[in-house]
């Protein structure tokens, strides 16, 4: 049954909501857990890449098959990803956020016992499907909670746990690695330590969630009222211009182009991702100071991701700030590629991170203008899934094309055209909605 608002109580028992302090006492409650959930989990889908370092000697990867192995977890996830988000609407985010994270906490530990390429790919492909319905469920939760006013405040709140898992992650990644002893090597200890923050941090789901608004006890009968009469006035103006069932939004114009630019985007994002501590360390360094320097392009990042983020709240067209975002990570990571020195190639490594992690900050609040209900669950669910096949083709090409040219310059340069392409997608996405169409986003 949908919850109808009152059409006279309504106005009468709202009107002394402060709607500001509600959505700081929101933002409080419910982002603090979710952007450690996220720091949990991008920190355990990219830590293979400082286990390589040693991993991948151990139990025989040559970089392709690091590269295969590694974008098989993408492989998962596009599989589960549009189920996962059904069933969570059915069931709750907080039941099935804590299975998810239960799930990948325990199978990101097993990889620490791999002993080859087939086994280390199948625990790659198995995280995949047990990581599934993460994010694009995080995505949907957040869009059943917060007004439009806010809800790009809040996504990019959540997203800036990419650029901090790796700003944390890397230096402790650095340490782990060290670690010896009880049989296991440094890249075990490495895997299984980090893994273990996502088993607790899903039993803890099953208290700290809530699903919906209707259900929190921590908002005053007022501040209930008035959120749920918010949010159902906003559903309805966004159905009454955009009207689509599950299998129209599969198959919508909007949500292919968007996941195809998602999928550019990814390719960069967890190519150089996974591969960071890699390209770093070919430049000279030992590997106790990788962990260090590979932090420097996300504290960039994560700066630009905040001040990208406001100056797109206050712009009218969401769609040229990712667009913008993508040119300049392709032409960084160019430039990166045919650097004469190490200092001027991680100095372009950062503004490419830059670029990157601006993209995501502004690119999700394009989808949330025009997809509700089911046809949200499953739109974002098919932009986020077809989008992280990206994360298969990014570190398999940079593997393969290593493999082949002997060093990290022709990988580099293949990934930043793909992120040219992807902004060339985001402009053109732009220009239909802005010239045949109503806008693709609601301003936040």
């Amino acid at each position: 049954m949908v919850w109808q608002p009152p059409a006279e109580p309504a106005h009468v028992r709202t009107a002394a909501v402060d709607e500001t302090a509600l959505h700081r006492k929101m933002l409080r409650r419910i982002l603090p857990f979710l952007f450690v959930c996220y720091v949990v989990s991008y920190l355990d889908r990219v830590n293979v890449g400082f286990a390589a370092l040693t991993m991948n000697k151990d139990i025989g990867l040559s970089a392709t098959a690091f590269g295969v192995g590694a974008g098989l977890f993408f492989f998962g996830y596009f599989i589960a990803e549009i189920p996962s988000n059904l069933i969570m609407m059915r069931v709750g985010a907080r039941l099935w956020i804590a299975r998810i994270m239960i799930t990948w906490g325990l199978v990101s530990a097993a990889t620490a016992f791999v002993t080859g390429p087939v086994q280390f790919g199948i625990a790659r492909f198995l995280l995949g499907l047990g990581e599934a319905g993460f994010v694009p469920g995080v995505f949907l939760y957040l869009s059943l909670w917060f007004p439009s006013a806010v809800r790009a405040r809040a996504t990019a709140l959540f997203l800036l746990g990419i650029p901090v898992a790796n700003i944390v992650g890397s230096p402790l990644s650095g340490a782990l690695i060290q670690l010896e002893g009880f049989g296991l090597k440094g890249w075990q200890w490495l895997l299984i330590l980090e893994a273990l923050p996502a088993v607790i941090l899903g039993i803890a789901c099953l208290f700290v969630l809530t699903d919906r608004p209707e259900k929190a006890a921590w908002l005053s009968d007022d501040e209930r009222t008035f959120l749920v009469a918010k949010l159902a006035a906003e559903r309805a103006a966004i159905e009454k211009k955009h009207k689509l069932t599950l299998a129209q939004a599969l198959r919508n114009w909007r949500v292919l182009t968007l996941a195809a630019v998602n999928f550019c985007a990814i390719v960069g994002s967890l190519g150089i991702g996974l591969w960071l501590p890699q390209i770093i360390k070919q430049l000279g360094l030992a590997t106790s100071l990788v962990g260090v320097v590979t932090a420097v392009p996300y504290l960039c990042g994560a700066a630009a991701m905040v001040v990208w983020g406001r100056m797109s709240d206050r712009g009218s067209d969401r769609t040229i700030y990712p667009a913008i975002s993508l040119f300049v990570g392709s032409a960084a990571l160019i430039a990166s590629a045919v650097t004469p020195t190490p200092l001027l190639t991680i100095a372009a490594l950062c503004v490419a991170v830059m670029g990157i992690n601006s993209f995501v900050a502004t690119f999700w609040a394009v989808p949330s203008g025009f997809l509700t209900g089911r046809a949200a669950a499953g739109g974002i669910a098919m932009i986020v899934s077809i989008g992280n096949l990206g994360g298969f083709a990014g570190p398999y090409m940079i593997g393969f094309v290593r493999d082949r040219s002997g060093g990290f310059t022709a990988p580099l340069v293949a990934v930043g055209l793909c992120l040219f392409v992807g902004a060339v997608l985001m402009v053109a996405f732009g220009r239909r909605v802005r010239r045949y169409d109503v806008p693709a986003a609601v301003p936040a």
